[in-house]
């Protein structure tokens, strides 16, 4: 869809790119016959240690693409279409003092029962990212979907930033970007509708206490909570099955625009 409608009939998109992150499916190989560049995602920058989660697939991605424009769309989209793209570049080409653009949209949710629920998405958004926003970086409360995994940025911009390799990425892009380049340089654009896969609430706890901990960091590298003793990465979740006790540790990738100048020192 790309392909055809922003590469062969408009030539808006230079490249699509597609971060394999060791999937033993086909996704590699459906993503290259739809005419992406594919790569795998421990091949990118390989001499580093190897780390896990969404942070590092969109870190490692930056590192592979060639783009001034960078635009990230999740993988699990039900709905996507090229508008998604176009709308997130668009206030990018036409205001040079625009450095990032988010997306907002209603998120739809279908529950158990089959019944569809307008605006009922984001559970994740509601009672853990959007109070922390609220109480600690209120500029930021006007982003309707913080955590939602569209955006697009200025490559310059977002190689001075850090990736948080798990699901922080957004929380900590978002309050990382607000202090880099400030709220005027920060822009959302309504792309309508967005439903995506589902997922369990065990997986939402975890990644709940990952944006946690994202936050966490923030605060204390701004210098707005000391602590004398740091917040615990384990966390104990209980199923049918019993207890289950979980790591939600969160990792940090540099800005790449720092590794480059390392490589430029040696």
């Amino acid at each position: 869809m790309i392909r055809r409608d922003l590469v062969e009939r408009v030539p808006l998109v230079d490249e699509i790119l597609v971060v394999d992150s060791n999937s033993t499916d086909a996704t590699a190989e459906r993503a290259r016959e739809a005419g992406a560049r594919v790569v795998a995602q421990n091949q990118v920058l390989s001499h580093l240690p190897p780390l896990t989660g969404k942070g590092e697939a969109l870190w490692k991605g930056l590192a592979a693409s060639r783009g001034d424009i960078v635009v990230f769309v999740d993988a699990d989209l039900l709905d996507f279409g090229a508008h998604f793209v176009s709308g997130l570049v668009g206030p990018l080409l036409v205001d040079s003092d625009i450095s990032f653009v988010k997306a907002t949209y209603e998120r739809p949710f279908t529950g158990e029962d089959g019944v569809v629920r307008r605006a009922a998405g984001g559970r994740v958004t509601e009672l853990v990212a959007r109070p922390l926003i609220n109480m600690f970086w209120p500029e930021l409360a006007g982003f309707a979907q913080p955590l939602g995994g569209e955006y697009a940025a200025r490559r310059e911009v977002l190689e001075q930033v850090p990736f948080v390799t798990e699901y922080g990425v957004e929380f900590g892009l978002l309050v990382d970007l607000l202090q880099l380049v400030g709220l005027d340089a920060m822009a959302q654009v309504d792309l309508g509708s967005r439903t995506h896969t589902h997922q369990s609430m065990s997986a939402l706890g975890r990644m709940a206490g990952q944006i946690m901990l994202t936050a966490w960091s923030r605060l204390e590298r701004q210098g707005r909570v000391l602590a004398a003793q740091r917040p615990a990465h384990t966390m104990l979740q209980f199923g049918i099955d019993g207890a289950d006790l979980v790591d939600v540790a969160v990792a940090e990738r540099p800005p790449l625009a720092s590794l480059v100048q390392e490589e430029d020192v040696a």
